[in-house]
């Protein structure tokens, strides 16, 4: 009999947000002063198209499409806009190396209003044979250079406690490898492996920005080899019935080629936990089999460390084989309690000198997408 302290999965969580905004009486879809339905807001319609180039997306019917997927395929070319009506896609999303500078936008300005979910894992069978693997989990996968999202959910709801026979557990929300991606007041929800900030092969340097997005997740959910910067972003971490103890998991987990200078970088941020104190490790190193020369780069600063970050010992290894001493990980003007310095060699800081050189503009070089936000 199932436990009643399991958590919601990702699909019922979802489905309870929408009934309670219905119980509450909150409209899904902005409404025009006449009263009538308006789902793209202030973007136009099918009838008034911003640009030509602009396609729109209603699952209920009043869009070009009713799925991302179609409205993607159809945005042949490069500077396509996709302008996406409030409401659940569940769906799986490609967007592929051809179609350069997409731009989706959510209508209602609200990233709870547009969600794109489904729940494959890792270990889920594939129609045919063999399983997906983490890159095939992912919910949405974007190659494509130059894409920006604004208002967006990104989500996998599969969960453990409904799949106890599959051992593979990884669900990507999203996996993005194109370089110049930007995600601009985002969600991304899921449990292990939520977002995939990674490049498209491993001498490649995708340069990612995401600004005022909440990422939610337990084991290694923000994770990859891309230069991301994550600026005032919400880092969320989630409770666990089914471990006895700590750690139930990990935030951060770069895997950063090591002839890239710049990993991930974390600046002006928050870090909190529904978890018991201490439970959460801050990063660990990933070098993954495909890249064992692999040398992952994390900085966090001038960020809030809540109280479920283990401050004595934040950081832990993968594998013993590559310690996370050796590895490029440091910390500036942190605070909260998480951030506590009681060890101090379990706590590398930079030097207000290194400090000027760890910024958004210097792991993004002449691209700067905070600009116009």
């Amino acid at each position: 009999m199932p436990s009643p302290q399991l958590p919601l999965s990702r699909r019922r969580l979802l489905a309870a947000c929408a009934g309670a905004a219905a119980a509450l009486g909150l409209s899904a879809v902005p409404a025009r002063a006449d009263g009538g339905p308006r789902p793209f807001g202030r973007y136009g319609s099918p009838a008034r198209r911003l640009t030509p180039q602009t396609l729109y997306v209603d699952p209920h019917g009043s869009g070009d499409f009713t799925s991302v997927q179609a409205a993607v395929t159809a945005a042949t070319g490069s500077g396509r806009t996709l302008v996406l009506a409030p409401g659940t896609y569940r769906e799986t999303v490609a967007v592929d190396v051809s179609r350069t500078e997409m731009t989706w936008i959510g209508a209602s300005e609200n990233p709870r209003d547009v969600v794109i979910v489904h729940d494959h894992a890792a270990g889920t069978p594939k129609p045919g044979g063999g399983t997906y693997g983490t890159t095939g989990s992912a919910t949405t996968t974007v190659q494509a250079d130059g894409f920006t999202a604004r208002w967006i959910t990104f989500a996998n709801d599969w969960l453990r406690a409904d799949h106890p026979d599959i051992s593979g557990t990884q669900a990507v929300a999203i996996k993005v490898q194109g370089d110049r991606s930007a995600f601009l007041h985002c969600r991304f929800l899921g449990h292990q492996d939520t977002l995939y900030a990674d490049s498209m092969s491993l001498g490649t340097f995708a340069r990612q920005y995401y600004a005022h997005c909440y990422v939610e997740g337990d084991v290694d959910f923000v994770f990859g080899r891309a230069t991301a910067v994550y600026e005032h972003c919400h880092f969320r971490t989630l409770n666990r019935t089914d471990l006895a103890g700590a750690p139930y998991g990990f935030v951060f987990a770069p895997s950063t080629a090591v002839a890239n200078p710049r990993g991930y970088l974390v600046t002006r941020s928050h870090v909190s936990s529904e978890a018991p104190d201490a439970y959460y490790k801050l990063a660990r190193p990933w070098v993954p089999g495909s890249d064992p020369t692999a040398r992952p780069m994390l900085t966090v600063r001038d960020t809030w460390l809540g109280p479920g970050i283990d401050a004595a010992a934040p950081y832990t290894n993968m594998s013993a084989t590559y310690p996370w001493q050796n590895q490029r990980f440091a910390e500036y003007r942190n605070s909260g309690p998480g951030a506590v310095i009681t060890v101090p060699a379990d706590r590398p800081q930079l030097t207000d000198e290194q400090a000027e050189s760890a910024t958004r503009k210097a792991h993004l070089g002449d691209w700067t997408p905070w600009e116009g936000c």
